[in-house]
Parts: structure tokens; C-alpha cells; sequence
């Protein structure tokens, strides 16, 4: 005789033929892995911060090194984000648009931030415009520097941070093909207008994404901006950089406020990334109904 699941409907029918047990006990396993390694965490940083106190807390976060440390965060993200979104999008229409010798080359390049550590970039930044290079003494002498500086934050953020856009922009546009931008042109748009009622529209979803993501790693990049910044307090720390220094300091409170600030907007980033894949399953689904 059948067991049952033959009659089912594929979409019912179980995708793994593990008894219900030991289905069980895989999924305890996941979920007890995601409460000690992320979970946990989570609960300690809060935990911590309020120890003392939400107003001891919140005290804590008006300081200036505190403030100073927010300000230069969102404002290295704000620069960094947009750039590499330009930067992604552009990529990613010269992949998925054209075809020319060296495409594989481009593409290795563009993950190159994924295989390379970041203090690794962080010192090859310090090479090419610290005091000493040919190049980075006559911006210091200029009055220009770069490491030390914001402009350093800025383009260790940005290297770190350049795969994310263009790597969630290229699978979509690659299966998308060239067909619609092609019947644009052929009905007389220009490449421009082409790319803004076109290609944009079919890609928003995708750039949202990775914005998202790569948003959420510049504010929370530590390596290649402790190597360029200097850890100059109140200057040059950003919001990581300060928690290690008030953490090395025996300032337990003000670490952990900071560090759930910082918590906070990677949720906030999580909510939102969620909100969109949503919408996007909705879209998808109401598309398929048509």
C-alpha cells in the first residue's frame, strides 16, 4: 500500500524522506546554534548596557566621543553607500550588457574585497597615501592627507564595502537578459531613458538589497578602518573603533551603550532587508497571477 504522500500534491509532499523525529531534532540543533551564536550575544549587549541604568546609559551616549563617533559613522556610510551603489550598478551593466575579453577578469575583481582581509587593504591604503609614499606626502604637504583622516576612513569603507551591490545586481540583471533595453533603443529611447523606465525598474528591488547590506557593513567595518584611521578619539574613531577603545578602558557601560546603538541599526537594517524581500515575493507572486 501507499504510505500517503504518493496522492499528495508535489507542494505538500515532504522534501526529505528523514522521519519526523529526527526532523525535529535538526531543527532544535539550528535553532539552539542561532541562540548561542547570535542570540545570545544580542541579550549580553543589551544586558550590559543597562546595567548601570537606562539614564546612566543615555548619559553615556551624549558624550562627545560617543557623539563624535556616531556623526563620522553615518557620515563615512553616507558617502561610501551611495558611491558603491553607482559603482555596482555600473558594474553590473557592463557585465550583464556587454560582451568583451576580460568579462571573468572583471568579475574576479569585483569579489577580490571578499578574499582580501581587511587590515590586509587597510595597510595597502597606508602604502599608497601615507606620509612616506610619493603620492601621500604631497597630499600631506598639500594639506590634503588621506590616512588618518576621513578621506582614508572613507576609501577603506568603500573597497570592503564594493562587492555587495554589484553582486546582488548581476544574477538579477544576467536572467533578466537584454531583450527589453534592446526593444527600448529599437523604438527609439535613448540609452539613458532606456536604463531609467527600463532596467531600473526591474533591478530596484535587487539595489535596495544591496544597498542594505552594504550600508550594514560600513557601519560596522573595524579592520581596514582601525589600520587607516589613526584611532584618533573624537576624530577619527568611528563607532566600532570607540567601543574597543571604552571596552580596553574599563568603560563597561559606555562600550556596551554604544555597541547597542550599533546593534540596533544592523536590526533596523535586518527589518527593513526583510520588509523588502516581502514586498518582493508579493510582487513576484501577483505578477505570476497575471
Amino acid at each position: 500500500m501507499s504510505d500517503g504522500t504518493q496522492t499528495l500534491p508535489a507542494k505538500w509532499r515532504p522534501v526529505t524522506e528523514e522521519s519526523r523525529p529526527v526532523r525535529i531534532a535538526l531543527i532544535a540543533a539550528a535553532l539552539a546554534g542561532l541562540a548561542v551564536l547570535v542570540l545570545a550575544p544580542l541579550v549580553v549587549v543589551f544586558a550590559e548596557a543597562l546595567a548601570r541604568g537606562a539614564a546612566e546609559a543615555v548619559a553615556s551616549l551624549v558624550q562627545p566621543d560617543a557623539r563624535a563617533a556616531v556623526k563620522l559613522t553615518l557620515l563615512v556610510a553616507a558617502v561610501a553607500v551611495p558611491v558603491n551603489a553607482v559603482f555596482g550598478i555600473a558594474a553590473a551593466w557592463t557585465i550583464t550588457k556587454f560582451d568583451f575579453r576580460g568579462k571573468a577578469f572583471l568579475i574576479t575583481l569585483i569579489d577580490l574585497p571578499f578574499s582580501i582581509s581587511p587590515v590586509v587593504a587597510g595597510l595597502a591604503l597606508v602604502l599608497l597615501f601615507g606620509t612616506n609614499s610619493l603620492v601621500g606626502g604631497w597630499l600631506v604637504a598639500s594639506g590634503f592627507p588621506i590616512i588618518f583622516a576621513l578621506p582614508g576612513i572613507v576609501l577603506a569603507t568603500i573597497f570592503v564595502t564594493f562587492p555587495f551591490v554589484a553582486r546582488e545586481l548581476i544574477p538579477v540583471m544576467i536572467e533578466q537578459g537584454r531583450a527589453e533595453e534592446e526593444a527600448a533603443l529599437t523604438l527609439g529611447a535613448s540609452g539613458w531613458r532606456a536604463f531609467l523606465t527600463v532596467t531600473l525598474p526591474n533591478i530596484k528591488w535587487a539595489l535596495l538589497y544591496g544597498v542594505l547590506l552594504c550600508n550594514a557593513r560600513a557601519m560596522g567595518e573595524f579592520g581596514a578602518v582601525a589600520v587607516v584611521s589613526g584611532k584618533i578619539r573624537g576624530q577619527t574613531a568611528t563607532m566600532p573603533i570607540t567601543i574597543e577603545m571604552m571596552y580596553n578602558e574599563y568603560l563597561s557601560v559606555a562600550a556596551f551603550s554604544l555597541a547597542a546603538v550599533l546593534a540596533l541599526l544592523g536590526l533596523l537594517t535586518l527589518a527593513l532587508k526583510t520588509v523588502l524581500e516581502w514586498r518582493h515575493a508579493d510582487q513576484l507572486a501577483a505578477s505570476r497571477r497575471h
